[in-house]
Parts: C-alpha cells; structure tokens; sequence
C-alpha cells in the first residue's frame, strides 16, 4: 500500500469518528445553493387552532354566561407561487366554526342558549420575503391580502321552558389587510411561519332575522391598527424547490 493510499485512509477514518450534532446535519443542507424564494418555486401552508372551555360566571359583552361550554374550531390552507425571486402571488382559504350551549342572563332572566355559526373566507395575497440570513433560513416577509367572507349564524334560546327564539344571521364580510410576519427553515424544505395582523380595513354586511318575522340589517366599517401578541397566526409550511438549486 502506497503512501497516499495510506494518508486517504487515514482521513477517511478521521471523517468516521467524528460525531455532529443534529444542529450540524441540519445546518448543513443551507447554504448557497439553497433558494426557497426564487421564481417558479410553489409554496403551501397549513394553520389551525381549537378550543375547547368550559365558562362559569363570564361577563361578556352583551351577556352573562351562567354556566356554558365554547367549542371553536379554525383551519386555514395556503398555496403559492413565486412569480419573481422573493416574490409569491399566493391563496389563502380559511374555515371556522364557533359553538356555544349553556345558561346565560337575558332581561335578569337565565335562559337556555345555543348558538352555531359557520364561515369561510378566501384570500388573495402578495408577499415579498427579505432574507434575514445569507443562506435564506430566517427570512421576514410582509403579506398583502384582499379577503371575502361569509358566515352564517344560528341562535336558539329557551325561556320559561315552553317560549323559544330563534334567529338566523347571514354575514358578508370584504377586507383588505397587512400582515408582517417571519420564517423560520427547521428542517430541509420546511418551515415554520409567525404572522402578525397589523393594519386592516373591513367592512361587514349583516342580514338577520328574528323568528322568521323581524328583519333587520347592520352596515359596519372598522380600520384597525393594532399590535396584539395574543392573534399571532403560526403554522408550517413546505417550499417545492423547481429545478435544482436546492443544496445537495
């Protein structure tokens, strides 16, 4: 055996014997080469959330619940394309349902309420993406969506046992917000994503009525401009690399 055969088997032992960190496999697939925002990549996403509280004695702001259960259940899908480098035109689809059983407080009296509503609503959105990193990993973007929505909701309540009221809203809802937020690249292609609803402006139509006699409808137009830690939208998303610039 020569000796550079001797020197090559050496270093491929040296190699063997190293131990990495999983922080070091992983931080291994970034580098140059790693392009999630370039043109012609698809992007998709998922967040959801779900609730479910028993409440005693809660004042709220039209009523006092007694004692009641709140079951809400939210999903929300995503899908893009980038259509220049660092640039997505994108689709959000977002889906809701809010369910309330229990006693409240009505008129200083305790009625039996139940209310179910449903809705969804569909998002257009541009988003640009400022790379925080020089390997892409931790990059901040701001999203831009016109959103319509719909919802619908049911309301039944029971008083003295035998006087029942029921009423039936019907919500359009045409929004136009910004919304800040920030990726994180955990593992290959997938990310973890923070958003933040910043800056809106909505207006909503509500039709309802009331024992299938009383119509009414309610025009609302709100601009908001808030910063509130509690409605950060997280979820996890995958970027579909196109070709192969993706790091090996």
């Amino acid at each position: 055996m020569g000796i550079h055969s001797l020197f090559a088997q050496e270093a491929v032992d040296s190699l063997a014997d190293k131990k990495y960190t999983p922080y070091e496999l992983l931080s291994s697939y970034y580098g140059k080469q790693f392009q999630p925002f370039k043109k012609s990549n698809i992007y998709l996403g998922i967040s959801f959330s779900v609730e479910n509280k028993d409440i005693q004695n809660v004042d709220y702001l039209v009523k006092q619940v007694v004692d009641g259960k709140k079951n809400n259940f939210n999903i929300k899908l995503k899908g893009g394309y980038y259509i220049g480098d660092y640039t997505m035109l994108g689709l959000n689809v977002d889906y809701t349902q809010k369910q309330f059983s229990g006693k409240v407080l009505q008129n200083s009296d305790t009625v039996t309420s139940n209310v179910i509503s449903r809705g969804f609503s569909v998002t257009p959105t541009l988003r640009p993406s400022f790379p925080l990193l020089a390997n892409n990993r931790l990059s901040f973007f701001t999203e831009i969506g016109l959103t319509y929505g719909l919802s619908t909701s049911l309301d039944r309540t029971i008083q003295n046992v035998d006087e029942i009221n029921r009423s039936f809203e019907k919500i359009h809802t045409f929004s136009i917000g910004i919304s800040p937020g920030i990726t994180f690249f955990a593992m290959e292609n997938f990310a973890f994503e923070v958003g933040l609803n910043v800056l809106g402006y909505t207006m909503e139509i509500s039709d309802r009525t009331t024992n299938n006699t009383e119509h009414s409808r309610v025009v609302r137009n709100n601009v908001d401009f808030k910063l509130n830690l509690l409605s950060l939208d997280m979820g996890l998303s995958y970027y579909f690399i196109a070709g192969k610039n993706k790091a090996k």
